[in-house]
């Protein structure tokens, strides 16, 4: 797989009554390809993928894989605690059509690195699929870093990674160290432009759920080399991004869906709603996107 562009991190839309709702998911997924989005990315973490069961991630992928065109990118999101859960995953995603995979480190068993690496080998042993290594400290606890990407340079099954660490070091090491032998896609959402200009060519992304117009804008921007105005255009969107970073990401992404038009309902507990201040506050960061 060549990733390019924007992809949405998808949110996975709830009704009143805590089941997911596919009638609002399909509204949300026709508004995202009409603002240009180039695939699909359910079941991550803006997917709440560690809320759901085993059979609501199926019925997501499932869903996913039967609204998408032939010419968008599918990855699966099939993390979880376990390897052995983590296969059983990916199975159900490749059965259904998903040749690629987005992989964190599994969470709570913060694993060294041996193991880390034990444990993405065994799954590519297990299931004929692509993965995408994904970095995301804060979640998980542990660091996909570059032994990780060391051991895998010469199998070409694992393609990229995608760094949400937050850290643009992270994209300078792995330029100076792998060139282009690794597909970086960015997750550090109000890095955007500094990751582009380091290395990453496509962007899995949280917020395109309730602003993929701009973010799609932005990355057409930068790919046709004109970065002052791509800087312009990051400027614009930079005060949502830095508050979606700032912490509740998952409410207040479905929170900027509603604002957006395209209401996807509440996070699941232990995720609460959020407050009238916290509605304020990110409106106005919103305000500038939206308008």
């Amino acid at each position: 797989m060549k990733m390019t562009g924007v992809m949405p991190a998808l949110v996975t839309p709830f009704d009143a009554n805590g089941k997911i709702d596919f009638k609002s998911f399909e509204k949300l997924l026709h508004k995202l390809r009409a603002d240009g989005v180039k695939g699909w990315v359910p079941c991550g973490s803006t997917g709440e993928y560690n809320a759901l069961t085993a059979a609501e991630r199926a019925s997501v992928l499932k869903f996913v894989a039967e609204f998408a065109n032939k010419d968008e990118l599918l990855i699966a999101g099939t993390n979880a605690g376990s390897t052995w859960e983590v296969i059983e995953h990916t199975r159900c995603a490749r059965e259904l059509g998903y040749k690629t995979v987005l992989l964190s480190a599994p969470f709570y068993a913060t694993p060294a690195v041996d193991e880390l690496i034990r444990h993405y080998q065994s799954v590519l042993d297990a299931v004929d699929v692509e993965i995408v290594l994904y970095n995301y400290p804060p979640k998980v606890g542990v660091e996909v870093g570059l032994p990780v990407l060391e051991a895998f340079k010469d199998n070409p099954r694992v393609i990229g990674i995608k760094e949400s660490s937050g850290n643009l070091l992270r994209a300078i090491d792995i330029r100076a160290r792998f060139g282009d032998r690794y597909q970086v896609t960015n997750g550090s959402d109000d890095q955007t432009l500094d990751f582009y200009l380091w290395g990453a060519t496509s962007w899995i992304c949280g917020p395109a759920n309730c602003m993929a117009k701009a973010c799609v804008d932005l990355v057409n921007t930068i790919e046709s080399g004109d970065w002052l105005a791509a800087r312009d255009k990051m400027q614009v969107i930079y005060g949502a991004m830095s508050s979606l970073e700032s912490g509740k990401f998952v409410q207040k992404v479905k929170y900027g869906c509603e604002l957006a038009g395209t209401p996807v309902g509440l996070a699941r507990q232990p995720l609460l709603e959020l407050t009238a201040e916290e509605k304020a506050a990110f409106r106005r960061a919103m305000e500038p996107v939206i308008g």
